[in-house]
């Protein structure tokens, strides 16, 4: 479940909104704050999709509190998590001017902890520790392209899948694709 939290820049007072999630979609060009970053890894991608940012005077929404049209910052959480997470690094970008392929590679981990990115990262409830098990690419332009897949098969096996053609794949050659989707599962699952 994703959070939005809306605060108000007058008053402080807080609205905060749940959304359920299929994917989280993650930009990869480069901001327009911080120094035009890009990123350079999967933690830096979700670090940016979580840091809180200023809607502008162009945005003003009514606080419920103060019950003014008032500046506010949005921040995404996430309130919880399913058990397959799968992320979808934006690598296709169109607009008025011109229409690319962001093909920038990002670094992802095999196993990571999602607990910095959680709306309660204090007393949270559960283990958010996440080991990757597939990863769909994109070769080719904006224009023409192939999909291909690493899956893993056991806990130290992976396979390419290119077609109708499936072969043995070595864990650096995952890590050094350049991913498009990425799936991640929980390490351990809980039951209510």
């Amino acid at each position: 479940m994703l959070q939005s939290d809306v605060v108000c820049q007058a008053c402080n007072g807080v609205s905060t909104t749940y959304d359920p999630f299929w994917d989280i979609s993650l930009d990869l060009g480069e901001t327009t704050t911080h120094g035009g970053v890009t990123p350079k890894t999967l933690i830096d991608c979700l670090e940016r999709y979580t840091r809180a940012e200023h809607l502008g005077s162009a945005a003003k929404i009514k606080c419920s509190t103060c019950k003014s049209y008032q500046e506010s910052t949005k921040q995404f959480s996430l309130r919880t998590l399913p058990s397959v997470v799968s992320f979808h690094l934006k690598r296709f970008e169109h607009s008025a001017l011109i229409d690319r392929k962001i093909s920038s590679f990002i670094q992802f981990p095999v196993e990571f902890d999602m607990t910095p990115f959680m709306s309660e990262k204090k007393n949270a409830y559960g283990d958010f520790r996440f080991s990757l098990y597939a990863v769909v690419n994109h070769v080719g332009t904006i224009d023409t392209g192939h999909y291909t897949a690493y899956v893993r098969h056991q806990k130290d096996t992976w396979v390419k899948c290119d077609d109708h053609v499936i072969t043995m794949a070595s864990l650096k050659q995952v890590l050094d694709s350049e991913g498009y989707l990425l799936f991640y599962h929980k390490n351990v699952l809980e039951y209510e």
